[in-house]
């Protein structure tokens, strides 16, 4: 049998049964606090803590703590900041304004220590938690404008730091990049749809996979059949009365040479009685006649358009960028930010300029990540371009299990070129991986060096007008390399026909011709 538990701390315990509910960090306030009793200021920060989550206060007369007409004052003071509506769904910051409150409460005896009573002690603690929360709330509603929901850290960890990050002019900048992109809708859509992770009804018409596809068809199908050919000779079957003088028999014949017996002969010639051999006459054949039937047949389909994931984004920083087409660079990766931020996703940034100038950084909405944001969007873009760099280091990105069903964003004007090595190296990433790049154009015309290394390219006509200038692109079509310099593209044809230099002068010294292969 076994004994029973000991009873001696139970009564103790017993007492402190709410902290099951409420979160560690509250542990500590609830107990000290120096306003109220314990088991109240336990359930009714629980009750608090619950009601928070779900958007909204208690009513008044629920409330264990504080007891009123505290409570009716501290409830008024909540409802109109509007925390129920912050911190709807929102542990961390829910904690957060339960562990405020407590300390602004606890401070209404330092109140009355120094000669306050204890109405004037309770409203100078409340006008103090107001002014405290009025300032935060402001900063949440920045964030929340900018990233569209709350930063990880904003809650609670690290707060002061944030508080600083948007109290600097980087902070500024970041806003105003964030009024740009209203007027991007695009980018929003384009971004969106990065990553592979997850399989949409939407078809993909880039990527096509050969499928067995049952069509109706017309078949000839072969009928054999017996067909009837008057008069046609063939092999003798008997006798038969008829008027085929060819086949009427000698005895008939003999009947022309009486004088009297011919009219007989033809009185049984006009009412076809003659005898005569019987042919057969019938003939076998094979007739084609059509008719409806199913068949598979290859044919390309669209895949199902993949979505989600991670994403790497590829930001040209050079000095040819300068004015409106950093604007929109800068718009590109606050997108992505906001994007991956609302989708838990991760992603990646190089900023690349000139040769070795590669700075790649992972943007998260922590106190960190806001602070690189800040940092990479406060920058002014200048210096040279280098593709390759960055394209080298997204691929190696890939290699990582946790980056392998990411897509990779270009953002530049396209002045640069990637070497063959490079270019090759991407071919075989998006055959093996099935990586796709996605181009956007902030420039006037696609580039080879572009065209070679995205598969679909977003043109940004009109980015002059992000920058100083309300000038419109000067060209009609961004494909004006395609247009007029067809043989500068990489494509499979050209590359089919493209000869080294060797075999080039070789042809030229032998006076060969198009078509014509050297002995």
């Amino acid at each position: 049998m076994a004994s029973p538990g000991s009873l001696l701390f139970e009564a103790r315990e017993e007492r402190l049964a709410a902290l099951d509910e409420l979160s560690r960090k509250l542990w500590l306030g609830g107990m000290t606090n120096a306003h109220g009793e314990l088991e109240p200021r336990l359930r009714g920060l629980t009750l608090l803590y619950d009601s928070l989550l779900g958007g909204n206060l208690p009513p008044l007369d629920e409330w264990p703590w504080p007891p009123p007409p505290l409570a009716g004052a501290l409830s008024a003071t909540m409802s109109q900041l509007g925390l129920p509506g912050y911190c709807l769904a929102q542990q961390e910051l829910s904690v957060t304004v339960l562990m405020s409150v407590l300390f602004h409460l606890d401070l209404i005896v330092d109140y009355r220590d120094r000669g306050a009573s204890e109405g004037e002690a309770s409203n100078m603690a409340l006008e103090a938690f107001a002014a405290d929360w009025q300032e935060r709330c402001g900063q949440i509603d920045e964030l929340i404008e900018v990233f569209g929901l709350l930063p990880e850290s904003s809650k609670n960890t690290r707060w002061d730091m944030i508080c600083g990050l948007l109290r600097s002019e980087g902070w500024q900048e970041v806003v105003r990049i964030r009024h740009l992109l209203e007027r991007l809708p695009e980018l929003g859509r384009l971004i969106r749809g990065l990553g592979r992770s997850r399989q949409t009804e939407d078809p993909d018409e880039a990527s096509r996979s050969q499928a067995q596809v049952m069509e109706q068809a017309v078949a000839q199908r072969p009928e054999a059949r017996t067909v009837h050919v008057p008069d046609m000779p063939g092999e003798t079957r008997g006798i038969k009365r008829s008027d085929r003088i060819a086949r009427m028999l000698p005895a008939e014949a003999m009947l022309l040479g009486h004088p009297r017996l011919r009219l007989v002969w033809h009185a049984r010639r006009a009412e076809r009685t003659l005898l005569g051999y019987e042919d057969d006459d019938r003939m076998k054949e094979v007739h084609l006649h059509q008719s409806p039937v199913w068949r598979p047949q290859p044919r390309p389909v669209p895949d199902k358009r993949l979505e989600m994931g991670p994403m790497l984004i590829c930001v040209d920083t050079s000095g040819s960028m300068q004015g409106g087409a950093e604007a929109v660079a800068k718009a590109t990766v606050l997108e992505a930010v906001r994007t991956a931020h609302a989708q838990r996703r991760p992603c990646h940034v190089f900023a690349f300029g000139g040769p070795d100038e590669v700075v790649d950084m992972e943007l998260g909405v922590d106190a960190d990540g806001i602070e690189h944001l800040i940092r990479f969007l406060g920058q002014t873009f200048s210096g040279g371009t280098d593709i390759c760099g960055p394209l080298e280091k997204a691929i190696e990105k890939l290699e990582d299990t946790r980056w392998q069903l990411a897509d990779l964003l270009l953002a530049s004007d396209g002045e640069f070129g990637a070497t063959r090595e490079v270019v090759e190296r991407l071919e075989r990433t998006k055959a093996e991986l099935g990586l796709r790049v996605q181009g956007i154009l902030i420039g006037d015309r696609e580039t080879v060096g572009l065209l070679e290394v995205t598969d679909d390219i977003l043109w940004v006509r009109d980015w002059r007008r992000y920058g100083s200038s309300d000038a419109d692109s000067p060209v009609h079509s961004k494909s004006l390399t395609a247009m007029y310099f067809p043989g500068a593209l990489r494509s499979p044809e050209n590359r089919s026909s493209t000869v080294s230099g060797n075999a080039a002068s070789a042809a030229m010294r032998a006076g060969l011709h198009r078509g014509e292969q050297p002995p």
